[in-house]
């Protein structure tokens, strides 16, 4: 059975992805350390309440809608936040 914090972890590890954020950066945006958010990302710590909040302020997408699942959160990321190419870097191939 799939818990509430792997929930959690798919629905951090999409928003990252939607935002082309890395880990980094998702940790400068909480005022954590990319090892903490590596830490929590693969389990080997849990996410807190505290974390919670600072997600929601820093996606934009209030704590509810964080907890909906990966799909739901994504959908409510705010236009602005949103990579503009989704999941990478646009690659330009010359002819």
């Amino acid at each position: 059975m799939t818990s509430t914090e792997q929930y959690l972890r798919l629905t951090v590890a999409s928003l990252m992805y939607a935002t082309g954020e890395d880990q980094r950066t998702l940790g400068a945006g909480l005022r954590l350390s990319q090892a903490q958010i590596s830490r929590k990302q693969s389990g080997r710590a849990s996410w807190l309440l505290g974390d919670l909040d600072r997600l929601s302020a820093h996606y934009g997408i209030p704590v509810p809608d964080l907890l909906r699942g990966a799909d739901h959160a994504v959908s409510r990321l705010p236009a602005a936040r949103r990579a503009a190419v989704i999941g990478g870097a646009q690659t330009v191939i010359a002819s």
